[in-house]
Parts: C-alpha cells; sequence; structure tokens
C-alpha cells in the first residue's frame, strides 16, 4: 500500500521529465534541478496527507510554498515553485493533475543583477595572462577567445566539435539551449587563435580520440568549472577588481556589439536567445550610453 501510494507521486513526475527530454529538449542540468524539486514537494504533500497530485488543493501549495523561505536563496525558491507550477500545467493538460488555478510562482524572485560589461582594457589585460608558451595556456586563450569573440556559453564552447567550425567562412555551427542550432560568424582575430590551436596546442593536449574541440590538460572533453576557476584566476592576475566569470565575458560581447551599433535582433540571433526580451535583459546597457545614442539620433534633442 505504501509502495503504491508512493507511485502515484513519483511516476508523473517521472513522465514528466521524460516529456521535458524528448519534447522540450531539457539538458540533464535542467531534468536533475526539477526532479530534486518535484521529489522534495512531493515528500512535503505526502506528509500533509494529500493522496495524489490530483488531489492536490492550492491551499496546500500555499502551505508549502511557506517553508521556501530563509535560509533558502529567493533564487532557489522561486526556481521550485516554477518546478512545481511546470508540472502540474503538464498534469493538467493531459487531464491527469488537479483542476484548481495554478500557483503563482512570484513573492521569491530578487530584482535580477547583471554583470557590468569589462571594459576594452580590461579584457586586453585579461587576454593576456595565458601563457602561451605552453598548451594549456593557449587552449586556455582559445576558450576566452570563443567565449568572448563568439559570444558562446560555456557549456557551448567546452561541447564544440571540431566538425562544427568553419575554417574558410570564419564561422561556428553552434548547438545551444534546447538542442538548437544557430551559426555564428567569428572574427578573424579570434579564428587565428582556432588555427593555431588546431596546429600546436590541440596535438599535444591530445591522448586519444576526441571529437570534442577543447580538451582538458588530460586530453579529455574540458569541464565548465575548469574553465570557471581558471577565467577567476586570470582576473586576479590581471588585478581586474571584480570577478569576473564566461558569463561577464559573454554579456561583455552583447553589450560591446550594441554600443557599436549592432542591430538587437541580430544579437539575439547570435546569443541563441528564444526570446528578444531575453537579450534586452541580458544586453541591457547604462543610462550614459543610451543617452548619447538619444542625443546623437532623435531629431527632437
Amino acid at each position: 500500500m505504501v509502495m503504491e501510494a508512493q507511485v502515484a507521486w513519483t511516476e508523473p513526475i517521472e513522465e514528466f521529465l521524460d516529456y521535458l527530454k524528448s519534447e522540450r529538449g531539457a539538458s540533464s542540468h535542467t531534468l536533475c534541478a526539477y526532479s530534486g524539486d518535484l521529489i522534495l514537494a512531493a515528500t512535503y504533500f505526502q506528509k500533509l496527507g494529500v493522496p495524489t497530485w490530483r488531489g492536490l488543493m492550492l491551499d496546500k501549495v500555499q502551505s508549502y510554498a511557506n517553508t521556501l523561505g530563509p535560509p533558502l536563496s529567493p533564487s532557489t525558491a522561486q526556481r521550485r515553485m516554477s518546478s512545481l507550477r511546470s508540472l502540474l500545467k503538464y498534469l493538467k493538460k493531459s487531464g491527469s493533475g488537479p483542476t484548481m488555478e495554478l500557483p503563482s510562482t512570484g513573492g521569491f524572485k530578487k530584482p535580477r543583477s547583471l554583470p557590468k560589461a569589462l571594459p576594452i582594457a580590461s579584457l586586453l589585460k585579461l587576454l593576456e595572462m595565458p601563457n602561451l608558451a605552453t598548451p594549456a595556456g593557449l587552449r586556455d586563450r582559445l576558450v576566452i577567445e570563443l567565449i568572448y569573440g563568439a559570444g558562446l556559453r560555456v557549456s557551448e564552447a567546452i561541447s564544440l566539435g571540431i566538425g562544427q567550425i568553419d575554417l574558410q567562412e570564419c564561422a561556428l555551427r553552434v548547438t545551444g539551449k534546447r538542442g538548437k542550432t544557430r551559426w555564428v560568424p567569428v572574427p578573424e582575430i579570434t579564428m587565428r587563435w582556432v588555427r593555431r590551436y588546431l596546429e600546436s596546442s590541440r596535438p599535444a593536449l591530445s591522448k586519444a580520440p576526441c571529437e570534442n574541440f577543447v580538451l582538458s590538460d588530460r586530453g579529455r572533453p574540458m569541464a565548465r568549472q575548469t574553465v570557471d576557476a581558471r577565467i577567476a584566476s586570470y582576473a586576479r592576475q590581471a588585478g581586474l577588481p571584480s570577478r569576473v566569470s564566461p558569463h561577464v565575458l559573454r554579456h561583455s560581447y552583447a553589450v560591446h556589439l550594441l554600443e557599436n551599433g549592432a542591430d538587437l535582433r541580430a544579437v539575439q540571433e547570435l546569443l541563441g536567445h528564444e526570446s528578444i526580451a531575453t537579450t534586452q535583459i541580458y544586453t541591457h546597457l547604462d543610462m550614459t550610453h543610451l543617452r548619447s545614442a538619444f542625443d546623437k539620433a532623435h531629431p527632437r534633442r
């Protein structure tokens, strides 16, 4: 009996995760986060005596939401409620969920804090830090070039395959979120580092056949945590005042493009954003630049 009750809660979660993976192309990281969040919610509702997901009422959901305060961070609480809402929406659509109004996910989210784009001078200092006399140092320079020069997510940079690089057209075929593919033009200066890495660094790092373009010191696919740590270390060596992450480099790419006249829709395509609203937030420019652009362009300034 206990086992049947447990299955009544876990089976819908498993079906939902399968849907996210097969229909929505969710990453393993996303699936793991959803799974953990939903198991926690299911356990809580079971302790309250709710028999199944179908029997869930809004007051029980509110009771669960009330447990998501400190010491949980607002972003974690927001994610847990968002995971629950997504599952309930899926179950409601399939006819196997509660008929109640879907719960709100608001009330937890803290104001979005945007990283500041690196000034060009700081970026140049950072690029000078890797030791180019070593295969690993040249590889690190390449990774920074890919993230800033092509605006790649760190996951996109480290999963890039050799076959996704078009040396003649100076472009990359990038597989982004939800498995969507886009072509990204690469500046010639960045492509020079691509060629240099291919010719001298990658052969020295390669220990066995591997399709991944970027290799670790052991000749394996590079981990994102390693990239984070190396970039942060180079930023400290360069004496940069704030922590620099791959996200900061990608943000700098977008901001620098916009500041130099790139169209917002074009930047959306380059970044691989589904919604233009994401790009508008991600590439938020400070008021000084906006004022300058307004003064130059508006006929009634």
